[in-house]
């Protein structure tokens, strides 16, 4: 030990961490593209857009799809998109098939382990780009089996799937609400959510709209918020009408969101409608709401931020305390921005025996309670003649 007469001045790092808010507004986009006039524009794309390769657009949407090509999804999904928001986008290219089952197989894409390909191809982009894609679709590629695969790799992101809802052969778009509401008994996942119908720009128009103002919202509002009721900006028109009324459950409108089908209506411009997932009712009722999801996936990366820093660190009372405050905090805050009713992180003596301890496994509960949308005002309107009483009165 080096001899010091005076003062030794050791620098400590406990205490509650400060912890930054994990991003959700990460759309991840499978698309299509191709270029007309030459090989020199289709060099042109491939630098822009390398096939099977996740591009990162951090924010110039517009530049970005004068880049995209004149054919394929993706320049108007990037269109759409850049009319909601100024948005964090992982563009997935992949190449169209002969056939749809071939196109499908190049969206579901494949990895050996090295190489990803296709939707796979998102799963890299952490690792990459330093982005996780949390949003996210294929406008007027989402097919059945492509919808399941995004919902598989939504797991694997804690991210959330917007498709739309397609007639009984599983890829043409459903022709009525009917349709609609059958193909939402194909899912029980509660990381999709179905839209019907698509705008009158069509090819999946309305998807890359949803991711879009899901990116939008998660800036300007937050995670907690519902796509539903807010306006759209560049609709110009529905593919199909829907009769709406909103005091009326009886109309289309309200039929596709009893059956968890989110809608598209006309109030004061075109706007989004229906706040349900397609969780099965049964087994997951708790995650009806695409708000509870989201917020679900936001606060187990708020917690993987917080937790983070303590791990390796010597298992101390004094480390347990300074965990669970910086989780509370955290969870204080998010309160008091409104994102969350409540919530609170536990250390349960009962769950930690002194064996698991000094193995270095601990166990923590966590518990939320997130905002629910105001999807259905009851309004009493009660007849009285309360009001007239000392009506001669104030006639004097």
């Amino acid at each position: 030990m080096t001899f010091q007469h005076g003062l030794t001045i050791t620098e400590k790092t406990t205490g509650p961490r400060a912890i930054a808010a994990a991003s959700q507004a990460v759309i991840g986009l499978i698309a299509t593209a191709t270029a007309s006039g030459g090989t020199e524009a289709e060099a042109a794309l491939d630098a822009a857009f390398p096939l099977d390769t996740p591009v990162l657009i951090a924010g110039n949407v517009d530049q970005a799809a004068g880049n995209a090509g004149d054919g394929g999804t993706l320049a108007p999904a990037l269109t759409a998109i850049a009319d909601q928001a100024s948005a964090i986008v992982v563009v997935v290219r992949i190449a169209e098939g002969v056939d749809q089952d071939a196109t499908d197989a190049n969206v579901i894409g494949a990895t050996d382990g090295n190489a990803y390909t296709g939707l796979q191809a998102l799963l890299a982009a952490p690792a990459s780009l330093g982005v996780k894609p949390t949003i996210i679709g294929a406008p007027g590629l989402d097919t059945q089996p492509v919808v399941e695969q995004m919902v598989s790799a939504a797991k694997k992101l804690r991210g959330f799937v917007y498709a739309g809802a397609k007639g009984a052969d599983g890829f043409t778009p459903a022709a009525d609400e009917a349709e609609a509401i059958t193909y939402r008994g194909e899912f029980s996942h509660r990381e999709l959510m179905l839209i019907w119908p698509d705008t009158s720009q069509s090819g999946g128009d309305n998807i890359a709209r949803a991711l879009g103002l899901r990116a939008q919202i998660d800036e300007s509002i937050g995670w907690h918020k519902t796509l539903s009721n807010v306006p759209l900006v560049g609709v110009l028109g529905l593919e199909h009408d829907v009769h709406f009324d909103l005091t009326d459950a009886t109309t289309a409108a309200g039929l596709l969101n009893s059956k968890e089908v989110t809608t598209m209506i006309r109030q004061t411009g075109f706007r989004f409608w229906g706040n349900r997932t397609c969780a099965d009712p049964q087994q997951s009722p708790e995650f009806a709401f695409e708000s509870a999801v989201r917020t679900s996936f936001a606060l187990q990366a708020e917690i993987e931020n917080a937790v983070a820093p303590f791990l390796d660190q010597p298992m101390t009372q004094g480390l347990i305390k300074d965990l669970l405050e910086t989780v509370n905090a955290r969870f204080r805050q998010l309160a008091t921005e409104g994102r969350i009713v409540g919530a609170e992180a536990f250390f349960d003596a009962d769950a930690n025996s002194a064996q698991e301890l000094a193995a270095g496994r601990p166990t923590f509960r966590f518990q939320f309670t997130p905002t629910a949308p105001l999807e259905n005002a009851r309004v009493d309107l009660v007849i009285t003649d309360f009001y007239y009483s000392g009506f001669a009165d104030q006639l004097v």
